[in-house]
């Protein structure tokens, strides 16, 4: 019984004490986390806090070095992500990583497949197991559906499904609204509450405070691979979990807009692709400008940027440096009038997860490091790429850690240091803050201001309507493919945006 008189539900998981030590770096220090059946628990923290190492000792993933996890009150070790699925604990990464050629029924008994007679795959079987888990869901998505013909949206959902069917008692729901719509976030949490409803345990790790104060029952914030705070969603604030999380007080989430906006640098007139859907869209960015794309998921932006950095095909339209045509007929082409591309699908096709941060942050500028005409001079590679570690304040034990290794957060300042060595004049950023936390995220948008106050022109899209209002100058609104509106970020409202957005849906 709690001190208010309102009775507790037992604790479903239990993580004691639990240590991690990698080579050169303490990543958990003395971490507790207590789920309650029933309840959504958030977890919080900044990229790198240990969040993710945890939740990986959890899932099998790592093997604590230290303290103990228990499972309905009985200590669990679990050498593999099989042997925890088996034990109804479940994990729906960030990153889905899915068969995409095979159906979702597939998907979902991968390894475990329905059999006749304990030999034959049961197909008729494993459609109407995977339908009577779907319709328990609310969901309506056809089992024989292939999974690459599935937004990422529903292809999430899919994910979520196949932990259901492990009849999971524990769900892990990484950073799992980064890509969904407003309604498609509304389904989730209709669907988190189902399972709550069941007696499920929910840990929930997001950067987004309002949806984690709207949906949570309990709130654990780390630091530095250590609890810092645990309690109640309804005794925590916004201002609460920001000073947990980065051990200060963050009283303006933007930095001042500080950089002047000088002559038009860049236009588009009439840019229409080929083959996706962007149609007649023109826009221009002038030096020391911040410009800001808006829109709904399948508006055109990400495609729009794909067009301009010569990643497919126009159909017509012009391209504008200054007052000379260009053409941008290949990343190459576009690299070499000064463009950078930060891509909204990091681990996708932003990073190289194999290689160290050296590699990963020199890679488009390897010409800049050349020795005579063919050999690297890899002294001052590794004295550039320190110097990029230092000024971006990458947390890492050193340049020689594989990027995938890092957080989220790091990763994206490392991709910010490789096109800051190509010293381009226009920079695209998708989603540039995309699943980081609000301390990185801060780090990040200071970092755009001070490449504007230096002149460069910027263009970012985001899914986040106070971000675009907090750090652009002017914000143009894509709807079907189309541009259908511009507004002036300083007088503008959420609801002026939102309606322009809407308007070819």
């Amino acid at each position: 019984m709690s001190a208010n008189g309102i009775k507790k539900s037992p604790p479903l998981l239990e993580m004691r004490g639990i240590g991690k030590t990698f080579p050169g770096v303490r990543a958990l220090r003395d971490v507790s986390l207590t789920v309650r059946q029933g309840t959504v628990h958030a977890l919080m923290g900044e990229n790198g806090a240990g969040k993710s190492t945890l939740m990986k000792c959890l899932f099998g993933i790592y093997a604590e070095d230290e303290g103990e996890i228990l499972l309905e009150g009985k200590p669990v070790h679990f050498h593999n992500p099989r042997e925890a699925l088996d034990h109804g604990v479940a994990m729906v990464h960030q990153e889905l990583n899915q068969a995409l050629k095979r159906s979702v029924m597939d998907n979902i008994w991968l390894g475990r497949y329905p059999t006749k007679l304990g030999i034959f795959t049961s197909d008729s079987e494993m459609y109407k197991k995977t339908q009577h888990v779907l319709q328990n869901l609310g969901l309506s998505i056809d089992p024989a559906r292939i999974m690459s013909t599935m937004s990422v949206a529903e292809r999430q959902m899919a994910e979520i499904a196949k932990a259901v069917s492990y009849e999971a008692k524990i769900i892990v729901l990484d950073e799992p609204t980064s890509s969904l719509t407003e309604s498609e976030v509304e389904h989730l949490f209709r669907m988190i509450d189902m399972l709550k409803k069941r007696g499920c345990g929910i840990i929930y790790i997001s950067h987004k405070m309002e949806e984690i104060l709207r949906i949570s029952d309990d709130i654990t914030v780390m630091r530095d691979g250590a609890n810092v705070a645990t309690a109640p969603a309804a005794e925590m604030t916004m201002e609460k979990i920001i000073r947990f999380m980065v051990g200060r007080e963050l009283s303006n989430r933007y930095p001042p807009k500080e950089s002047k906006p000088g002559e038009v640098i860049f236009e588009a007139k009439g840019i229409t692709s080929r083959y996706q859907r962007v149609s007649n869209v023109s826009l221009s960015v002038r030096r020391g400008e911040i410009v800001g794309l808006a829109g709904l998921a399948g508006a055109g932006r990400s495609e729009f940027f794909e067009n301009i950095f010569g990643l497919s095909a126009r159909e017509s339209g012009s391209l504008y440096l200054g007052s000379r045509e260009i053409q941008n007929k290949s990343t190459k082409e576009a690299k070499r009038n000064g463009f950078a591309f930060v891509t909204e699908e990091r681990r996708a096709s932003g990073i190289f997860g194999i290689l160290d941060i050296t590699e990963n942050m020199t890679i488009s500028s390897l010409s800049s490091f050349l020795w005579g005409k063919i050999l690297i001079n890899d002294r001052k590679r590794a004295a550039k790429t320190d110097e990029l570690i230092h000024r971006l304040s990458v947390k890492t034990a050193s340049r020689s850690t594989q990027i995938r290794t890092l957080s989220g957060g790091n990763q994206q300042k490392v991709i910010f240091g490789r096109w800051l060595l190509t010293d381009p004049e226009i920079l695209l950023l998708d989603e540039p803050t995309r699943g980081i936390d609000v301390g990185a995220k801060y780090e990040i948008y200071q970092l755009i201001e001070e490449l504007a106050s230096r002149g460069k022109a910027v263009l970012v899209i985001s899914s986040e309507l106070p971000e675009l209002i907090g750090i652009c100058h002017r914000i143009y609104v894509m709807s079907g493919g189309e541009v259908t509106g511009e507004v002036d970020a300083a007088t503008t409202t959420q609801e002026e945006i939102m309606t322009l957005a809407a308007k070819n849906v």
